[in-house]
C-alpha cells in the first residue's frame, strides 16, 4: 500500500510546492525540497527510499532527453568550446577538489572520489527550472553544461568505486579509454537511435504511434549506451539533439501538438517528484548519522558546498582569460562574457537529484564482505550539498540576476517577429500559384488571401514599426480575438446544454469540443503574445 500512498502524497506535494513557490514567489524546488523534508517525519514514508534505478533509468534519460529535445542546437554550437571544458575539465577539477578536501576531513582517498564524482556534475532539471529567468544565452550554456556533464562523473564515479573495491586500476591509458568509450560510445548510440526512430516515425502516421516510438527514443538510446558500457546520459541527449532538428520535417503538426503536451506534463511532474523525493532523502540521510559522526559530516557538507561553488568561480575567472590568450580570432571576441555574467553563471550550478542516485548506487559491501567506508558519510554529504545548493543558491540568484544588470534578450522576439512575417509573406506570394494548382473557387482563394493579409497586418503591427496604425491595427484584433473566445464559450455551452437535454451523446460532445479547444488555445496564446 506504500507504493499508492507515496503517488497520492507525492502528487499533492508537487501541487501544493508549486502553487506555494509561485503564490510567495520562491523558487518551487526550494519548497518541494521542504514539503520532502517535512514528509520524512511522518511514519509511513520513514521507510521511502530513492532507489538510484529509478532515477538513473528512468527519470533521467526522460528528462535528459526532453531538455535537449527543447535545447537550441544553434546556441550549443556557438559556444561548444565552453561547454565542452565545463563539462569534462570543470567536472574534473571539481571532484579533485571535492575529495582533496574530504581526504582532510577524515575520509580514504577512494571514498574521497567516489564523494567528488557525486557532487562535481550540475543537474538540467535544476538549472532548466531555477535558471529559467535568465538570456537565452546563459540558460542554453547551463543546460547544455549539464545535459553533457553528467557523463563526465559517472565515469569518474565509477573508476572511484572500482578502485575502492579493487576492481579497477587507475592508468593513464585506462582512464583514456574508459573516456574514449563513454562519449564516443555513448554519441554514437544516440545517433544510431535517433536513425531507427526518425525511420519509424516516417512508417507510423497516427500520432498516438508515433508518440509511443518518441516515448521509447531515450530509454532505447540509453540501453544500447549501456550494453557497450558507454555514456547513456550522452546517448540521450545526443538523441534528443538530432531529433529536434529531424522533428519538424517528419512528424505531422497532430502528433507534435499530442507530444508537446504529454512530455510538457509528464516531465513536470517527474521534476517535481524528483526534488520531493531529494527532500525526503536528505531527510533520512540525517537518521543514519549520530553524534560525533553527524557534526563531522555537517561540517563537511558546508566545506564541501563551498568547494564546488569554489571550484565553479576558480573556473569562470580563469579560463576564459586563458582562452582570451590564445584565441584572439574576432567571432571569439563576440562570445565573451562580462564579469558579472560569469558571477551568474557561477552562482547557477546546482546540484540535484542526478548526484543522490550517483551517491545511492555506492554498493554496500566491499568484494571481502567488508562494508564500503563511509558509505553513510557520502549519502549524507551529497544530500547536504544538494539542498545547499538549491536552497541557497536558489534564493540568492534572483537577487544576483538583478545586481548584474544583464541585458534584457530581445533576440528571441525578434527572430519570432523574422519568422511570422517572412513565413506570412510567402505564403502570400505562393498563394496564386497554389489556386492555380489546386483549381481552387476564386471566392475562397480571395477569403484566404484577405485572412493572411490581415495576419500579416496584425504581425507587423506586434514589431512597432508605425505607431498610429499599429494601436489600430491591434485593437481591432484584440476586439476580434476576445469576440472570438466569447463565441467560442456560448458554442461550449450550447453544446453541454444539448448533452445534458440528452439530444447529443458524450462522444459527439467530445468530438465537438475538441475543435473548440484547439482554437480557443490558438486565440488564447496568440493573445497572451501581443
Amino acid at each position: 500500500m506504500i507504493g499508492l500512498e507515496l503517488v497520492v502524497v507525492l502528487g499533492v506535494a508537487v501541487l501544493l510546492g508549486n502553487a506555494a513557490g509561485d503564490r510567495y514567489r520562491i523558487a518551487p524546488p526550494v519548497v518541494l525540497l521542504v514539503f520532502g523534508a517535512l514528509l520524512g517525519f511522518v511514519p509511513a514514508l520513514r521507510e521511502v527510499e530513492l532507489p538510484p534505478e529509478a532515477v538513473l533509468l528512468i527519470f533521467l534519460p526522460v528528462l535528459l532527453y526532453w531538455e535537449s529535445l527543447t535545447t537550441s542546437l544553434r546556441e550549443i554550437r556557438r559556444d561548444l568550446r565552453g561547454i565542452i571544458l565545463m563539462s569534462t575539465v570543470l567536472v574534473i577539477g571539481t571532484a579533485g577538489a571535492v575529495a582533496a578536501v574530504a581526504h582532510e576531513l577524515g575520509l580514504a582517498w577512494g571514498p574521497a572520489w567516489v564523494l567528488g564524482a557525486a557532487v562535481a556534475p550540475t543537474d538540467a532539471t535544476a538549472v532548466g527550472v531555477l535558471a529559467k529567468a535568465l538570456p537565452r544565452r546563459n540558460v542554453t550554456l547551463l543546460r547544455a553544461e549539464s545535459l553533457i556533464n553528467d557523463g563526465t562523473a559517472l565515469v569518474l564515479f565509477g573508476l572511484a568505486v572500482g578502485i575502492t573495491v579493487g576492481e579497477e586500476h587507475f592508468t593513464v591509458p585506462h582512464v583514456t579509454a574508459l573516456f574514449a568509450v563513454s562519449y564516443v560510445g555513448g554519441a554514437a548510440a544516440g545517433a544510431v537511435t535517433a536513425w531507427l526512430v526518425i525511420r519509424a516515425r516516417r512508417v507510423f502516421d497516427d500520432p498516438l504511434l508515433g508518440n509511443v516510438a518518441m516515448i521509447l527514443t531515450p530509454f532505447t538510446a540509453y540501453l544500447l549506451a549501456e550494453l557497450i558500457h558507454a555514456s547513456g546520459v550522452l546517448a540521450a541527449v545526443v538523441a534528443g539533439l538530432i531529433m529536434s532538428q529531424a522533428g519538424p520535417r517528419i512528424a505531422a503538426a497532430a502528433m507534435r501538438r499530442q507530444a508537446e503536451e504529454a512530455w510538457s506534463l509528464a516531465t513536470f511532474v517527474l521534476n517535481g517528484s524528483l526534488f520531493v523525493l531529494v527532500g525526503l532523502q536528505a531527510q533520512a540521510a540525517v537518521r543514519e548519522l549520530h553524534g560525533s559522526d553527524l557534526t563531522n559530516a555537517l561540517i563537511a557538507v558546508a566545506a564541501v558546498s563551498a568547494v564546488v561553488v569554489a571550484a565553479r568561480f576558480a573556473f569562470n575567472f580563469t579560463v576564459p582569460y586563458v582562452i582570451r590568450l590564445l584565441d584572439r580570432r574576432p567571432q571569439q571576441r563576440l562570445r565573451r562574457m562580462n564579469y558579472r555574467a560569469r558571477v551568474v553563471t557561477s552562482i547557477a550550478g546546482f546540484r540535484g537529484a542526478v548526484s543522490l542516485a550517483v551517491a545511492l548506487s555506492v554498493p554496500t559491501t566491499l568484494d571481502s564482505g567488508a562494508p564500503f567506508p563511509d558509505r553513510d558519510t557520502i549519502v549524507f554529504v551529497t544530500s547536504g550539498v544538494i539542498v545547499t545548493t538549491l536552497v541557497v543558491q536558489g534564493l540568492l540568484l534572483p537577487t544576483v540576476v538583478r545586481w548584474a544588470r544583464l541585458p534584457h534578450d530581445t533576440s528571441v522576439d525578434e527572430e519570432r517577429f523574422l519568422a511570422e512575417t517572412t513565413a506570412t509573406e510567402e505564403a502570400l506570394k505562393a498563394l496564386p500559384t497554389l489556386v492555380d494548382d489546386l483549381a481552387t473557387d476564386p471566392a475562397v482563394a480571395e477569403r484566404m488571401r484577405q485572412e493572411y493579409e490581415t495576419h500579416l497586418l496584425v504581425v507587423r503591427a506586434g514589431g512597432g514599426e508605425t505607431a498610429t496604425e499599429d494601436e489600430d491595427v491591434l485593437r481591432h484584433h484584440r476586439h476580434y480575438t476576445a469576440l472570438r473566445l466569447a463565441l467560442l464559450a456560448h458554442k461550449r455551452a450550447t453544446l453541454v446544454r444539448l448533452r445534458d437535454d440528452h439530444e447529443i451523446d458524450d462522444t459527439v460532445l467530445r468530438h465537438v469540443q475538441r475543435q473548440l479547444d484547439i482554437e480557443e488555445v490558438r486565440l488564447s496564446r496568440r493573445q497572451a503574445a501581443e
